[in-house]
Order: structure tokens, then sequence, then C-alpha cells
């Protein structure tokens, strides 16, 4: 006997189309309704391989619409066809178009039960557990309480912060929050938090914080106030020119000089441990030429790893 839908099946099934629909047109550019309705008798989504009936289609855009504020507008001078109002606003828009990535692979995953074990995703352990009560509280302004653990203390202690951001690195969240005690903003690792309880107190995110503009000049997670920005010039060889091309290191990456064999990049960074530790992973395809001191400080990790081996 089968199953009989529930109203959560259907509006899980409803947004799984309306992902879809976005994913197709976004990558599409343009495409007309009968492309789309092509495309649809095709897709594992619709199981019984009907067409995708105008009116339905027009009920699809205008949820799209309300849910995810993006607009699908028709080019009628170009026959016809539909486009992302915007798109580049999308393209900004990190979070958004996270989101729908993200979405997008996990509905052709969903579907695709026979290729379950051949599509292979990163664990990320530390954002199962807290992350929806934190941004939850976020979004609210309430204080929470958590209980933390460091990595080298043994012992876990509870205190209020302020949340202001979270922020996901090399496999891990984080949350950037106000402690009153300290009196100063600090950066709370996901997977060091042993609870977490939202409080009714609120709080009130100062006007001039912004997340971006907090992590500008750092590489990851590390945010020294006291450590100034500095013109950082890397010497990248071989194949690794093309990795750190493709996915650079930090936004204000530029390159300097393009030789056969190796490639100059320049950065305005904050040489954090977490930045020498990205250069040092590159191993021999990474050679600092500015500014000196990081460049000495590079040298005595390598001689240190290398009495290692002796």
């Amino acid at each position: 006997m089968q199953k009989r839908k529930t109203s959560k099946d259907k509006t899980a099934y409803l947004f799984k189309r309306y992902i879809w629909l976005l994913d197709v047109i976004y990558n599409a550019k343009k495409i007309s309704f009968e492309d789309i309705n092509n495309r649809w008798q095709n897709a594992s989504l619709n199981y019984s391989c009907e067409e995708l009936p105008l009116r339905t289609f027009h009920n699809h855009r205008e949820a799209i619409s309300q849910m995810f504020d993006i607009d699908i507008l028709c080019d009628r001078k170009d026959g016809n066809k539909y486009f992302i109002e915007y798109e580049e606003d999308l393209n900004k828009g990190k979070i958004r178009t996270w989101l729908l990535n993200s979405l997008s692979v996990n509905n052709i995953v969903n579907e695709s039960h026979r290729l379950k074990e051949r599509i292979l995703f990163e664990n990320v352990p530390s954002g199962q557990m807290f992350l929806t009560p934190i941004i939850e509280a976020m979004r609210e302004s309430h204080v929470i309480n958590i209980t933390y653990q460091k990595f080298e203390h043994n012992k876990a202690y509870s205190f209020e912060i302020h949340p202001y951001c979270v922020k996901i690195f090399k496999q891990r969240w984080y949350v950037v929050a106000f402690n009153p005690f300290k009196n100063d903003i600090l950066i709370y690792s996901l997977d060091r938090i042993k609870n977490v309880e939202t409080t009714s107190n609120k709080f009130d995110l100062p006007e001039d914080f912004n997340g971006e503009e907090y992590f500008k000049d750092s590489f990851g997670i590390i945010v020294n106030s006291n450590q100034k920005a500095e013109k950082v010039i890397l010497k990248v060889y071989d194949e690794d020119v093309k990795y750190i091309e493709t996915l650079p290191l930090h936004n204000s990456q530029k390159e300097v000089q393009k030789a056969i064999d190796y490639t100059i990049f320049s950065y305005k960074i904050k040489p954090t441990y977490d930045f020498i530790k990205e250069i040092l992973s590159h191993g021999r395809y990474i050679e600092v030429l500015a500014p000196e001191s990081l460049r000495n400080e590079i040298k005595e990790i390598l001689n240190q790893e290398h009495e290692r081996y002796i």
C-alpha cells in the first residue's frame, strides 16, 4: 500500500520544485518556457513525466519571489525568454548563493539514490547541534549562555555572549560574539561548545559592526586587533599556480608577475598563524618573498621541522 503524502511532504516537494526551477534558469541565463517544460519532463523530480502547466510555472515564479526575494522576469524582445532579475546581486549575495547552491545539490543527491555512495561530501560536525539556536538568537538579538571548553583546557566554563555573526572555515563553524565579562569581541568554535541556552535578555548589535569588514584583512578565523595588515608577496611554483588562481588565498590577491614555471602574487593581509599554516601546507610550491619578517618566520619553522627528521 502506497504511503499517503502528508502536507509536510507536499510542502517539501514544492520547495524542491522551486529550487529546481531557479537552478535551471540561473544556469541557462535566459530560457524559454518551452525549454523549461522540456527539461521538467526529464527531471528526476517529475515522477510521472508530466508537462509543466503554464499556470503552475507562474505560481512557482510568484512563490520564489515571496520566499527568496528573487524575481524571474520575461524578456519579450528576446523570444519570451525568462531570466533572473539582478543576477549580479544574486552572485554578490554570498549567503543566498550558498543556500541556493546547497539546496540545488541536495535536490540532485536526494533524487539520485542509486548514486548516493558515489557522491561524497565533507563532514562539518560543528554545525549540526548549535548552529540553529545561535542563528535564531542572532535574529532575535537574544543573549545566549554557552558552556565552552578550549582544547587546551580540562574544564568547561559557562558565560554569556552576544552573538554578532557566524562564519565557516576549514570545516568548522565559529560564532563571533561580544563577551561582556571580558568587554571584547571574541571568536568561539562551535565544536568546542558543550551547551547553548537562549536567555530572555536582549542585546544591541553595534551599528558599525560588519562581519565581512571584521575579517577583511584576515585569512581565516584569527583576527588580531594588535596586528596590522601588510603587503605580502608570494612566489607560487608549478601546478599550484592554477590552484591559487582559481581559489585565491584572500580577496586582496593580485597577480604581479607571471612566468613559465611560477607566478608572483601580492596580498594585503595580516600574516596570522592560520595564514602561515596555509603557506606551509603548500610545501615547496610557495615561497614568501616579503615581508622579510614573515620570510624569516617561515624559515625558522622549516628549520625546526627539518631538525625533527634528522
